[in-house]
């Protein structure tokens, strides 16, 4: 496969995520944040057993650098979904989604510092103006204030940024190092122990099947959207550099405001205007000068 094709899986990454943060917030706040947690991951484990559990064996018994880095990977990846879905559970979208822009300098950091991987300076200046519009179309509040940083789920969302952005990064490093599917799996099987045991420890479990009865049209879709959106961004980490997959996956931001906008009837701020046409022209640009 060609790096276009790895530019398309992030396009469809970015759109199964603006339908996904939407569906995720929905069902943290009717189950709780560990719960909606456990149903995705297990769901996640279940849908891709199939398709990996005869590379099973080879990896367990195989490289310990590659285990330690799927390892790095899993840890790093329940910490910022902790963070992402603890921040959607108590914050609003339009205060959160700008704030989670800033993953992208993190997992090209880590690319660039780990795996030396270098992208052109007209693409990291593409990046740094989508992120600009990203976070322009991302708030819809008419002016700044810094009582911003006093909103309910900010720090939460800014450590969630940070440890997301650092999953992204390994994600994409155990894609390349085994497969996308067995790197999404393991993590799927990692998160589903660790929110199983915090469920039991904490006397939920039992509810925790009972609230997935009751809201399984919410947490369903929920689960699709994230396991789809998930592989196609690593698929996509593995074709294109990490920098560049990152930040048009980070674009979802787009579909999230044209929902609203055609959906909801929501009203633009002259400056989400501005950002949102300005971060389609520049992701289209990005997209195509990577292509090439």
């Amino acid at each position: 496969m060609s790096i276009s094709v790895g530019i398309g899986l992030a396009f469809i990454a970015m759109l199964c995520w603006g339908f996904g943060d939407f569906l995720i917030q929905k069902s943290a706040r009717k189950v709780g944040d560990i719960e909606a947690l456990f149903f995705v991951s297990l769901f996640g484990v279940v849908v891709l057993l199939p398709f990996v559990w005869k590379s099973l064996y080879p990896l367990i018994f195989g490289s310990y650098d590659v285990l330690l880095i799927l390892l790095v990977a899993s840890i790093v990846l329940l910490l910022a979904a902790l963070f992402d879905f603890e921040a959607l559970r108590v914050g609003k979208l339009s205060i959160i989604e700008p704030i989670w822009s800033f993953e992208v300098p993190m997992a090209a950091i880590l690319a660039f510092v780990i795996l030396g991987e270098r992208i052109t300076w007209v693409q990291i200046l593409l990046i740094i103006l989508l992120i600009i519009f990203l976070v322009l179309v991302g708030f819809k509040e008419k002016k700044f204030d810094k009582k911003f940083f006093m909103e309910r789920g900010v720090i939460i969302a800014i450590f969630g940024a940070i440890f997301m952005g650092g999953a992204n990064f390994f994600m994409g490093w155990g894609g390349r190092v085994t497969d996308p599917l067995m790197i999404n799996f393991v993590t799927d099987v990692f998160i589903t122990f660790v929110t199983f045991i915090i469920l039991v420890f904490s006397g939920k479990l039992a509810k925790t099947f009972r609230d997935v009865k009751h809201n399984y049209s919410v947490l369903l879709p929920m689960s699709i959207s994230d396991e789809v959106a998930w592989i196609a961004f690593v698929f996509a980490m593995t074709l294109a550099p990490i920098a560049v997959a990152t930040a048009l996956s980070e674009s979802y931001i787009i579909v999230a405001v044209l929902l609203g906008l055609f959906i909801n009837k929501e009203k633009l701020q002259k400056h989400q205007k501005v950002g949102l046409v300005g971060a389609i022209v520049v992701a289209l640009i990005l997209a195509t000068l990577t292509s090439l």
